[in-house]
């Protein structure tokens, strides 16, 4: 393992930081959602009837929106939103034929039924399914080959077919990033969200849609925020109603900002709004996955929850990516645990970066690098600190599929 410690001037406070938060019922955020949970969900099925986790992966996952009639008090779809499950899975394990194809969609509509609970999913979705068992680069025909792994990556004969299950190698050359400590603009801009879309809050407002985007920005010690709120037409009788109902959301949210004691800001609500006309994010259940909309597993927010650009940050989408040993998850996820660790340890601010290459050893990676403080001195200390960490990637895995780690 290669560990790189390198000094970085943390010290000047940084002019401009900006996040992204995208909310549970934002399109690309149920895509991310959905993909994790077909994950888990085939995780769990082929633990409990084969003994161990059978290859997959369904971080290609995509949903095409539908259509939808919305005036006030009255919201409906009009045709289907439409499910792509793009990936591959186990097929079978020995002679047993896994029911695929029933088994995605049952866990599918499944899914729907929490996340957007206005719509009928036997009704209302229409899956396209394009499944392969075709392994990555590897598999060759070569008489040699018949001992080699990706013969059966997805056909198993039984779990002697599962090279992970002796020794964990990376699935790619590729990388996680993490940092820490989380600032006080990210910190805000989750709590909005999660305040709007929590069950207490919608148990008194009926009106509001998950589909909640938030962009904010920070320039020196001036905040802004800029949040779409979408409402469910069959709760909103009139203009005046879906007014008031923006001004009581105003309030709810500057009471957030201020009680974390920010006091130089401004908030922008629906932006796009024109009352003349008529243009309004009026919707029929909440979410514009209804109305065109398209989401893609991989575009929603990182594992740290938010998409925050002035940051380390990867384009690696983590979500619906095989919980055991694809980099793309584990190491993201790996990456921002290391960094709080040492944000603990030595309450200094970090970047850490966990870069693979495919076929190493999951536990030994190509290179960790982390940025400390100007002055640090410790690095003996940090680097028995990190290679620790490594040591417990397998915990991830375990808490992940536990539900003790949620990616999206």
């Amino acid at each position: 393992m290669n560990i790189i410690i390198a000094l970085k001037d943390f010290s000047k406070e940084k002019e401009i930081e900006i996040i992204e938060r995208k909310g549970t019922g934002h399109p690309d955020t149920l895509s991310d959602k959905l993909a994790e949970h077909l994950s888990l969900s085939f995780s769990k099925y082929s633990v409990e009837k084969f003994g161990a986790v059978l290859h997959h992966n369904f971080d290609k996952v995509g949903l095409l929106g539908g259509s939808s009639y919305v005036a006030f008090g009255k919201g409906y779809l009009t045709s289907p939103i439409r499910v792509l499950i793009n990936g591959r899975i186990s097929s079978k394990f020995g002679n047993k034929k896994i029911p695929t194809r029933k088994l995605l969609v049952n866990w599918t509509k499944e899914f729907f039924r929490v996340y957007l609970p206005l719509i009928d999913p036997d009704k209302e979705l229409d899956f396209h399914l394009n499944l392969s068992t075709q392994s990555s680069p590897g598999k060759t025909y070569e008489k040699e080959a018949r001992k080699n792994a990706r013969q059966k990556w997805f056909e198993p004969d039984s779990l002697a077919d599962l090279p992970e299950l002796n020794k964990l190698r990376s699935n790619d050359t590729s990388l996680g990033v993490g940092y820490a400590p989380s600032s006080l603009l990210e910190k805000v801009g989750i709590k909005i969200e999660n305040a709007l879309n929590s069950n207490e809050y919608k148990t008194d407002n009926r009106w509001i849609g998950n589909d909640i985007k938030i962009m904010a920005i920070r320039n020196l010690d001036k905040f802004y925020f800029t949040i779409c709120i979408p409402q469910v037409a069959n709760y909103v009788n009139n203009l005046n109603e879906y007014i008031e109902n923006l001004s009581k959301s105003r309030k709810f949210i500057n009471k957030i900002i201020t009680d974390n004691e920010i006091k130089n800001y401004e908030l922008h609500i629906n932006t796009r709004d024109n009352y003349e006309l008529a243009e309004l994010y009026l919707t029929a259940i909440g979410s514009s996955i209804e109305s065109g909309d398209e989401g893609l597993a991989g575009r929603g927010n990182r594992v740290n929850k938010l998409i925050s650009p002035t940051k380390p940050m990867s384009m690696e989408g983590s979500c619906g990516k095989n919980p055991i040993y694809h980099v793309g998850k584990i190491y993201y996820v790996a990456a921002f645990d290391l960094a709080n660790k040492i944000y603990d340890k030595f309450r200094i601010e970090n970047e850490v970066y966990l870069v693979s290459q495919s076929g190493r050893n999951l536990l030994d990676p190509w290179i960790v690098a982390v940025n400390v403080p100007l002055g640090f001195r410790l690095e003996n200390e940090l680097k028995q600190i990190i290679k620790d960490e490594i040591k417990q990637i397998p915990e991830i895995t375990k808490s992940i599929l536990e539900g003790k780690i949620i990616i999206c």
